[in-house]
């Protein structure tokens, strides 16, 4: 299996390493990620300047762009043969609920399924940093499974786990995303040259964090698998917009 990986925390960062190691015992890895932090740019491209890579000495591969287009890139010109799987991750933090529309890492895993690849996107939950070795079992174990289980093939999977030791973690559950409430506004300062400056508010916290959402997983001890889905057409509210348009005239 060849397996492409790459995050939105940036080359550098410890859960990448962490991933490439475990996954390399299953499989041949080509790690390709933002040369920076790239945290929140969601699928965001870069259009208006050229993409510039550096092979770094321990094999990555960081690109002058966002964790899209490292993905796209890796895909159509730097892995030959083409990877088999796509894996996102770890991120340094959740992307639960709300998050994951904000989600580089989601964000990554979702362009390899663009490109017709199935992909995971894999995140660790906690302020504690210390047991990406728990997400990286959780991950392997998940595609161990991917192998006799295809995904559809318009679906990706988002997996959170809980910063604890793996002799903790209880198992794996399969959840929904659930929501958080408004995030805090935006908060302003000046900066030391007494410029006005804006900084994002913190994250809102739980909203519907049931039982069955990724939230209550996570918050109980669980990694939580959730499949995206691709597709975000409204079908339920087809009908309904087809009747209140229907006698919509354009003259």
């Amino acid at each position: 299996m060849r397996i492409l990986l790459s995050n939105d925390d940036g080359v550098h960062a410890k859960g990448i390493a962490v991933l490439q190691q475990a996954l390399a015992a299953i499989a041949d890895v080509t790690t390709v990620a933002p040369d920076r932090n790239c945290s929140g740019a969601s699928n965001s491209l870069t259009l208006l300047n050229p993409l510039r890579t550096h092979v770094m000495d321990n094999g990555f591969t960081a690109v002058s762009g966002t964790p899209t287009d490292c993905v796209h890139l890796a895909i159509s010109q730097l892995c030959k043969p083409a990877p088999d799987l796509v894996v996102a991750g770890i991120n340094h933090g959740a992307n639960m609920g709300d998050d994951v529309l904000y989600s580089g890492t989601v964000a990554a895993a979702t362009e390899g399924r663009h490109l017709g690849l199935p992909a995971i996107a894999v995140s660790l939950a906690g302020r504690d940093e210390e047991h990406f070795a728990t997400a990286a079992y959780v991950t392997v174990k998940v595609i161990e499974r991917l192998k006799s289980h295809p995904l559809p093939a318009d679906q990706i999977l988002n997996i959170n786990v809980p910063s604890i030791p793996l002799s903790e973690l209880k198992g794996i559950r399969v959840t929904r995303l659930g929501r958080r409430h408004k995030a805090e506004t935006m908060t302003s300062t000046t900066d030391p040259w007494g410029r006005q400056i804006y900084w994002y508010g913190s994250l809102g916290p739980e909203l519907d964090a049931g039982e069955g959402t990724d939230f209550h997983a996570v918050a109980n001890g669980y990694a939580s698998v959730t499949p995206l889905q691709i597709d975000m057409t409204a079908y339920r509210s087809i009908a309904m917009l087809q009747d209140w348009l229907a006698d919509v005239g354009l003259e």
